[in-house]
């Protein structure tokens, strides 16, 4: 029998929270309903859920705050989170990405678009498999076992910035758009802003460590990948006369 994926949904008004999880049993996922941070943290340390919807507004610690913790957690570090929350700016829609957020949903929201925001990310989350393996300089990809190395030393990555190096790795040195990267990593969500891919760039360079700097912002144009950064690029060129 197939397992449904688990939706863990942290939502303090209970009205909102019954209607979503009605419609996701509806849907063919296993929703569980908590209404604060401490609820949470004790359902996700007795089964991890396969994404979380994330209230931003909680008794006590933020939706936000929470997802930063979890962030931090080995456990939680790539489960995908959507945060819910009325606040529309974008400068909100940015903290709630940087807090370590996979997306964003706005309310009201309708279910469709929330159910669809949900197949995403857990589409995102298991990358389709191809048994292949790149490698670029001393960083290694292997998408058969899902794995990243550098120098033979295993990283951890989320499941979009995997999917994201995947395929800048496969696309060595050339320049992809926000737009281009919308299309290949994201597919049909359309919902996502431009700006999602520059919060995600930056988690990536964050998890490659010092090989972070492989990944080369193009001013006015995109990301770029290359073994060979621009850094080292002009520490190795020699002087000019």
């Amino acid at each position: 029998m197939r397992k449904l994926p688990r939706v863990l949904v942290v939502e303090d008004e209970p009205a909102i929270a019954e209607l979503i999880a009605v419609n996701l049993r509806h849907n063919g996922f296993a929703p569980t309903v908590v209404f604060d941070g401490e609820s949470a943290q004790r359902e996700v340390d007795s089964v991890l859920p396969d994404v979380v919807l994330l209230d931003w507004m909680l008794p006590g610690e933020s939706g936000v705050a929470l997802a930063k913790r979890w962030r931090q957690q080995e456990r939680m570090k790539t489960v995908p989170l959507i945060m819910l929350t009325a606040r529309t700016e974008e400068t909100d829609k940015v903290q709630g990405l940087d807090a370590g957020a996979d997306d964003y949903v706005t309310k009201p929201f309708s279910t469709q678009e929330l159910l669809a925001r949900i197949r995403a990310v857990l589409r995102r989350r298991a990358p389709e498999v191809v048994n292949d393996a790149v490698q670029l300089g001393d960083l290694a990809l292997d998408a058969a076992t899902y794995r990243v190395t550098l120098q033979g030393q295993e990283l951890k990555i989320g499941p979009t910035e995997f999917k994201l190096l995947h395929y800048l790795m496969k696309h060595p040195e050339r320049v992809h758009t926000r737009g281009s990267l919308l299309d290949r990593i994201w597919g049909d969500h359309v919902f996502i802003e431009e700006r999602t891919v520059d919060v995600h760039v930056k988690r990536l360079r964050e998890s490659l460590g010092v090989a972070g700097a492989m990944i080369e912002t193009v001013r006015g144009a995109g990301y770029r990948i290359t073994a060979q950064p621009q850094a080292l690029k002009a520490k190795n060129d020699p002087t000019p006369a």
